[in-house]
């Protein structure tokens, strides 16, 4: 495990580390979640393994700090990243990010062009969304205000989500959390698929099949983004499908790093 300070008051982002060959990878991922658990083993499987790989946890996430202080907006949790980035010696790296680590992969590619040469989004959020009153994920967590999310709201998400997402959201900072949520449903400005069709690099997007074709497909590949639609796979594709995931993202991280 290693450690970086990422804010003037000190708070720490923490990652795995696995030693190997550069330009590094990152891994980074959703919302309550945790790298190292969702990314192990993909990253060590043969097609992406001997690369120095990074299993990131945002902050308030996982094994990072949980500040209360944090606004945690996407352009926060971004710099934020930029910071441990920047102490672990990290340039332009292969970023794989799934749902809201994708969102924030995207925010820092865009802020902090130099840290990133490739992307692989896995089943990103691109586009705001409404608050959900009743579902599990950001949107029903966005839902609550934070003083209802404190007060108790946090325990009927946790029935909700089940006991495979609450093992790792349970770690997650409840403000950290909340902030997190409201932050991707409210999206950026300009949204997350303005920010990804302007940017200069090869950048892939991972959906799976059972989800049909990815809204704004077309506007996408024109922009020279790769949609690719994983079989036999939900929403956690690196976990629903190993094999498939490393083979598709295999294939995205191939060839020159200029489009």
């Amino acid at each position: 495990m290693r450690s970086a300070g990422v804010t003037p008051e000190g708070d720490r982002i923490r990652w795995v580390e696995l030693p190997g060959q550069e330009p590094s990878r990152v891994y980074v991922h959703g919302l309550g979640a945790t790298s190292p658990a969702y990314f192990a083993e993909v990253a060590v499987h043969p097609l992406l393994a001997g690369r120095r790989s990074l299993l990131i946890d945002l902050l308030g996430h996982g094994i990072s700090d949980r500040p209360t202080d944090f606004d945690y907006t996407l352009e926060s949790h971004a710099d934020a990243l930029a910071a441990a980035l920047d102490s672990a010696g990290v340039t332009g790296a292969e970023l794989i990010a799934h749902s809201m680590g994708g969102s924030v992969a995207i925010v820092l590619a865009s802020r902090h062009p130099s840290l990133v040469s490739r992307l692989v989004l896995v089943d990103a959020n691109l586009d705001p969304i409404p608050p959900a009153p009743g579902a599990a994920g950001s949107s029903g967590i966005a839902a609550y205000s934070e003083e209802e999310f404190l007060a108790g709201g946090w325990e009927e998400i946790r029935d909700r989500a089940g006991p495979h997402w609450w093992s790792t959201m349970r770690l997650a900072g409840r403000e950290a959390l909340h902030r997190s949520a409201v932050r991707l449903t409210r999206g950026t400005v300009p949204t997350m698929r303005e920010l990804l069709l302007d940017l200069e690099i090869p950048r892939t997007y991972l959906l799976p099949s059972a989800d049909g074709p990815l809204p704004g497909t077309d506007a996408l590949t024109d922009a020279g983004v790769t949609v690719v639609s994983v079989p036999d796979c939900g929403h956690n594709i690196m976990l629903d499908n190993a094999e498939g995931f490393a083979r598709a993202t295999a294939a995205a991280l191939s060839g020159p790093h200029q489009r």
